[in-house]
């Protein structure tokens, strides 16, 4: 048997058998990625009958598929891969799906893609679940011969095993759609892009570009009150209607300014909510594990409370703020600082009061300490407080509370803990980047940190355009947009004044900054803002898009959920 031979390589150990001598040494050459030893040596290895484990066959198969890459060992790859899977299932050792993965790999750098996908399909057979890297070889093959109906079918199957695609495996089906003409399957997939990424990477905007450059088919004249809806319903920022209007695409790459203005079409971009479905799972979901673990009584009066009163457009976390730095020896709970936030939300917001939730017993306390008495008597009179009962956790009030009526939520807390990771994750960190308002105090000078005012995603306007964030080259290189439009009358803006903006790299909103809106500007003169910059107009048709509430409310509320007894105190 063929021995490997370094002066780096341990000697092995005496008195080993042929097959710990095989595999001590095929681990040898695998690391240094020496096919041709590796080769020598399984055929050395077959000569002498040695019986090959499943380790071994998968190191082969593994250092045969990463030789691919190499012209000087691609042929020899290619050559022995195949064979060395055959022997391997000939003698009864089952493949696991790296074995699969490998094989496919050499399958599909033969341009046999429906053995790749024929192994995946078969993967069931050894009690084997394929992963995303097993599909990649059959779909990446199908793609680049534009054997687009198999390519679909591998996606299909991958949805059946519930495997998810990612950013390369989209643009590959994107591309391959492209070029076949499919228009539908392109728009589904920009909107499998805009659903699962913040911004594409430079070469899948190239095969978006692509698209636009080369597509010039009419879309679909569509009533404005529908397309309205539509966005209104999807959470803002995409209708999923299909394409809108006629004319030839226009293509521009630039830069959009802090407010969210895209300075190459002057189109306002918006903040994207996760819409009314997910929305309503989201606060069942919420509920539901509440119920598992508070008083079920108590937190279905909750929710009928808030069902009566639901004109809140903030609600505040009152534990948070109250405790926000008072780890010091003189510290306690600061209601002067809870005070600052709900005072700065009541001007900001045309005189409505924010929904302050509260624990009982923090409200006890504070209605006994003659100095904060005064101001929670207050509170209660304007009808702004809502206390949990003994033995709660207001975590899950606040938060119902907040999704429930889709409106702010003022607290510094991460949501991290345990409670928040039974929600997932998915459409989670979406809902807090759109709706938690973060809050400081410095020298005590309050200052709220407002949800940004637009989205770094791929954006679908209400007039048919599409905006496309991409990903810089590197950590400190600045995000540029891809600008689709059609060609309109009022598009007034020249080319230079695109690139110019461009350079500016404080014009990009860079990684959704939270904006902080300063004391002379309220909130609602910020919601007003946001309401006018995610409008436009198109011929007299105004299309106004989503604020931070996508419904109005009803007048203030006049109940407050305090014990009678401590009304009057």
């Amino acid at each position: 048997m063929a021995m490997a031979s370094s002066s780096n390589k341990k000697k092995p150990k005496k008195n080993q058998t042929p097959e710990s001598q095989f595999n001590y040494n095929l681990n040898f050459y695998s690391k240094s990625k020496d096919l041709h030893s590796a080769i020598s040596l399984y055929d050395t290895a077959i000569s002498q009958d040695t019986r090959l484990n499943q380790h071994g066959f998968n190191t082969l198969l593994y250092l045969c598929s990463v030789s691919l890459n190499d012209p000087s060992t691609e042929e020899l790859a290619l050559r022995c891969g195949l064979r060395i899977f055959d022997h391997m299932v000939s003698n009864g050792i089952k493949p696991n799906e790296a074995s699969i993965t490998a094989v496919a790999r050499l399958a599909a750098a033969k341009g046999d893609g429906d053995y790749a996908f024929d192994l995946v399909k078969n993967v069931g057979a050894y009690n084997e679940l394929p992963r995303l890297r097993t599909y990649d070889p059959a779909l990446f093959c199908f793609c680049e011969k534009l054997e687009a109906h198999k390519a679909y079918e591998v996606e299909e199957h991958m949805g059946s095993m519930g495997v998810g695609l990612e950013e390369g495996e989209i643009a590959a089906l994107l591309k391959v759609s492209v070029e076949s003409r499919n228009e539908k399957r392109v728009y589904g997939y920009l909107q499998k892009l805009r659903k699962m990424l913040r911004c594409v990477r430079g070469e899948t905007a190239k095969v978006i570009e692509h698209w636009f450059a080369v597509f010039e088919g009419s879309g679909v004249e569509l009533d404005v009150d529908l397309v309205r809806e539509a966005v209104s319903r999807n959470g803002g920022g995409w209708h999923g209607l299909g394409w809108i209007g006629k004319g030839k695409w226009v293509l521009k790459r630039g830069s959009v300014d802090v407010g969210g203005k895209c300075c190459c079409c002057g189109e306002q971009l918006v903040s994207v909510d996760i819409d009314d479905d997910e929305t309503e799972r989201f606060a069942e979901s919420v509920a539901g594990l509440a119920m598992e673990r508070e008083v079920n009584a108590n937190f279905s009066e909750f929710q009928n409370w808030l069902e009566e009163h639901a004109n809140y457009e903030a609600i505040v976390d009152g534990a948070n703020i109250g405790l926000y730095q008072q780890n010091f020896a003189e510290g306690g709970f600061s209601i002067s600082q809870l005070d600052a936030v709900v005072k700065d939300l009541y001007n900001q917001s045309g005189k409505k009061w924010p929904l302050i939730i509260m624990h009982n017993k923090r409200l006890r306390a504070l209605l006994q300490n003659p100095s904060t008495r005064e101001l929670i008597q207050e509170w209660i009179e304007k009808d702004v407080l809502y206390t949990t009962p003994q033995g709660s956790n207001d975590d899950w009030y606040w938060l119902y509370a907040a999704v429930k009526l889709r409106c702010l939520l003022v607290t510094n807390d991460e949501m991290r803990d345990h409670i928040f990771e039974l929600l997932g994750s998915d459409f989670f960190i979406k809902w807090k980047e759109r709706h938690q308002v973060r809050y400081t105090f410095v020298k005590g000078k309050l200052e709220l940190q407002m949800p940004p005012l637009f989205s770094v995603v791929i954006q679908e306007s209400e007039n048919g355009s599409w905006h496309v964030p991409v990903a810089g080259n590197g950590n400190d290189s600045p995000q540029s947009w891809l600008c689709v439009s059609r060609p309109r009358a009022c598009d007034a803006l020249e080319e230079d004044s695109c690139m110019e903006g461009s350079k500016d790299s404080n014009d990009i909103c860079c990684n959704s900054k939270l904006l902080s809106f300063g004391r002379p500007e309220s909130l609602t003169s910020c919601k007003n803002k946001l309401q006018s910059q995610a409008s436009f107009q198109e011929s007299d048709n105004k299309i106004t898009a989503l604020t931070c509430k996508r419904k109005e409310r009803s007048p203030s509320p006049s109940y407050l959920h305090v014990p009678c007894d401590q009304r009057h105190q």
